[in-house]
């Protein structure tokens, strides 16, 4: 499992553009046919990319879990970006489709990816975060989802986000996870930009136009920097930072969060005067 450990408030300020990538950035987890993890000290979030092939992927962890199974002290959250597959959580197979979502609780210890096809493999994207409690595993297709309604064409920021695992919809511990879908039209994700102290965001951009990508906004609202994304591309977002972005084109991403609480709307907006 790779480990990634990110700069604090202050030196990312003095930091080169491949010193920023390397602790932001998170390439290359889609790999056909196999499973890739990155453990970060974004709370201890874990995330991963898991393609099975011909062959069903186990969820196995590493000894930087320092546990005997994977969940066993986490709960997790995963996306399918890809073709159709299924999970196996001890024993119980939920079928997924692209785009829908399964929560895996604390305490399972047998998870196994598979896809339905091995020339349109399924992409399962995961963020995992440590967990006190358990909570049921459950499956959410794209119809169970809350959705929200905002932005506008007249700000090139007109989406729809798709709220998953959240308060009223699939219990958890401590994460909270959906995706976010930019309109025809729209470029500009999350703004005007805003901070949550209480919470850490991790974002994985999907779905981009064709050779197109994503610049990236993170930093203090008084000094930001930039990342350039590219398809299925994952970025770390410390709680001191804003996490907001502009597209060549339409573009979906998949958010996560874990922290001191679940309320989505429990952010500190921006004040655009202060915006560098």
């Amino acid at each position: 499992m790779k480990v990634i450990r990110t700069a604090d408030a202050r030196a990312y300020r003095w930091m080169t553009t491949e010193e920023l990538r390397a602790d932001f950035l998170v390439p290359g987890l889609f790999r056909p046919g196999a499973a890739e993890l990155a453990y970060t000290d974004v709370d201890r979030a874990v995330v991963g990319g898991i393609v099975p092939l011909k062959a069903p992927l186990a969820l196995e962890a590493g000894r930087e879990l320092a546990s005997a199974f994977f969940l066993e002290r986490r709960e997790a959250g995963v996306l399918n970006l890809g073709g159709a597959g299924s999970v196996s959580v001890d024993g119980a197979v939920f079928p997924m489709q692209p785009r829908e979502c399964l929560y895996i609780g604390r305490g399972s210890r047998d998870v196994l990816f598979s896809s339905g096809s091995p020339d349109c493999p399924a992409a399962f994207y995961l963020v995992s975060y440590p967990a006190h409690a358990p909570f049921p595993t459950t499956h959410a297709t794209l119809e169970m989802a809350n959705r929200v309604e905002l932005g506008s064409a007249a700000q090139a920021n007109r989406r729809t986000i798709y709220q998953f695992i959240r308060p009223g919809r699939i219990a958890s511990c401590q994460l909270v996870m959906g995706f976010t879908e930019l309109h025809e039209g729209s470029v500009w994700n999350t703004f005007p930009p805003h901070t949550h102290d209480r919470r850490t965001e991790v974002y994985c951009y999907f779905d981009l136009p064709q050779g197109g990508n994503v610049l990236h906004l993170f930093g203090t609202p008084e000094e930001t920097r930039h990342l350039v994304m590219r398809e299925r591309e994952v970025v770390l977002s410390p709680p001191w930072s804003i996490h907001s972005g502009v597209g060549s084109g339409a573009y979906r991403f998949v958010w996560a969060m874990g922290g001191e609480n679940q309320v989505f709307e429990d952010m500190d907006a921006v004040n655009m005067e202060m915006f560098k």
